[in-house]
Formats: structure tokens, sequence, C-alpha cells
């Protein structure tokens, strides 16, 4: 078996269901690390994260409108998520430009 640590970033828009990171083919993913910051020095913008499970194409909220206050930061997994091949963690924002996220996954190959 192979590892190898990735990190992804995103600027997130208001889009639903935007895919901020896609597991792979033939891999296991582990989340270490998912954090989303406010970068808007005077408005709270509402976050909303998502699993999304490819084998049952549905999704679950793991943040559903919750108010990341402005200059601050907000962790929507509270310990480690496991994606298999084709599942995703999703993102987006209530208001555009306010919002990014950095999500920091272990891929087994």
């Amino acid at each position: 078996m192979a590892e190898a640590f990735k990190s992804v970033n995103a600027d997130l828009g208001t889009s639903a269901n935007t895919s901020i990171y896609q597991c792979p083919s033939s891999t296991t993913a582990i989340v270490i690390l998912c954090q989303v910051s406010n970068v808007d020095g005077t408005n709270a913008a509402d976050v909303y994260v998502d699993y999304y499970d490819s084998s049952t194409t549905t999704a679950k909220a793991l943040a559903h409108t919750i108010s990341v206050p402005a200059d601050s930061a907000f962790n929507p997994i509270g310990g480690k998520l496991v994606l298999e091949a084709g599942d995703q963690l999703r993102a987006w924002a209530g208001a555009a430009s306010d919002l990014e996220i950095v999500v920091s996954v272990l891929e087994i190959t």
C-alpha cells in the first residue's frame, strides 16, 4: 500500500454541492483537517459542508448554515472522515468571496 498526503484549498462560492475534494479511484482517503476561514473583515458568513457517498448517491450534512464570524475560522470535521473511491467533500458559502477552505487528506492506494 502506498500513502500520500495531499492538501486542497479553495475560495468558497455560493453554488451548492461544489466538490472541494473527490477521492480518486482505487483509493481510500482520510480527511485529517478541514478548516474554513472567513476572510471578510466585517461580516459573518454561513458555511455548508456535505459528505457525498458515491456508492449510495446521497449527501449528508457535516455543517449546515453555520455562521463563521468575520476574521475567524471553523473546523467542520471534529475528527477523521474516511472517504472511499468517488466520495466527495462538498462545501459552499452563503456569501461569495468571504470564505476559504483548506483540506488535508491522507490517500491510501
